[in-house]
């Protein structure tokens, strides 16, 4: 059972991976820690939910409007409530996003409750021998991979991502060589929420949620950005393959001859010891951080 968790579990930390690397842009660009990041992707949960059950649309297609719908979202969170104290202290970006967190969990609540839902769809499994994998596991880990490279070349090979890049290395600098650094911080928050939300929709095909799962997936991309390098999006990813896989190892090991039983309800427990570790030992992450 060992190596089918293992499999298992980097499946799904591609889609860890990419949830993170929205929130190590956001602070790797404008050191801005993005409370909302949660909500964020639970509303990816929830328009992947909404478009499979109410209009019969295939979840991987939805991704595309999910994607428009969260980079859409999040320059308007920018404009409304981060640009404003951009440049003040950490507390009041902090105060600010989790004003919008709270928002979209209010707005939320009332509109969905908080009863679990989830997208009943299946596409059957594939078997590797001994081991059994999931096509939505493998599919996720296949869209994450996709949305991974598409932003490697965007902030490699056009203008927009360069400039990014530019304002990430010395924002007065990109101003001085006539770079829109208000529009850039903008698109660059964007481009961290739409991580959020596909991320969530991925989620969505194959757990249940509500619109407070979210909270849970902040939670490990905290985690995983500071296990790789906060401000690293290719840490964040690398981050999130080793949070990914355990989580798909440790109950195996746990029921094993001769060690402790570990339930998987203590798995959140080893990884915020990782996370503490990680802290007092390395605090800049394994990959170290680009901000």
């Amino acid at each position: 059972m060992l190596i089918p968790s293992l499999i298992d579990g980097l499946l799904l930390g591609f889609v860890y991976g990419i949830a993170a690397m929205g929130l190590s842009l956001i602070w790797g660009v404008m050191d801005v820690i993005n409370l909302s990041h949660g909500p964020i992707i639970a509303l990816g949960m929830f328009g992947i939910y909404l478009a499979f059950n109410g209009l019969g649309m295939n979840p991987y297609l939805t991704l595309l409007l999910v994607m428009a719908g969260g980079l859409l979202l999040g320059i308007v969170i920018y404009g409304v409530a981060v640009q404003r104290v951009i440049d003040a202290p950490h507390l009041s970006t902090l105060l600010a996003t989790f004003a919008v967190n709270m928002i979209i969990i209010g707005i939320g609540t009332a509109v969905f409750t908080t009863s679990p839902r989830n997208v009943d769809f299946s596409l059957g499994s594939i078997s590797l021998g001994n081991v059994s994998l999931t096509w939505t596991r493998i599919l996720a880990a296949v869209a994450a991979g996709g949305v991974t490279a598409l932003l490697y070349l965007f902030l490699h090979r056009t203008q927009p991502g360069k400039a990014i890049r530019a304002v990430t290395d010395n924002r007065a600098a990109a101003e001085l060589m006539g770079i829109p650094t208000n529009w850039i911080l903008a698109l660059s928050f964007g481009l961290g929420t739409m991580l959020a939300a596909v991320s969530g929709g991925l989620i969505a095909t194959f757990f249940p949620f509500t619109i407070l799962a979210g909270g849970s997936y902040e939670v490990k991309s905290f985690v995983i950005c500071v296990l790789g390098g906060l401000g690293n999006p290719l840490g964040a990813l690398i981050g999130g393959l080793l949070l990914g896989a355990l989580e798909g190892v440790i109950p195996v090991l746990g029921s094993l001859p001769g060690i402790p039983n570990i339930e998987t309800s203590w798995v959140p427990v080893v990884e915020f010891v990782l996370f503490v570790l990680i802290l007092l030992v390395r605090p800049q992450g394994l990959l170290g951080s680009e901000s």
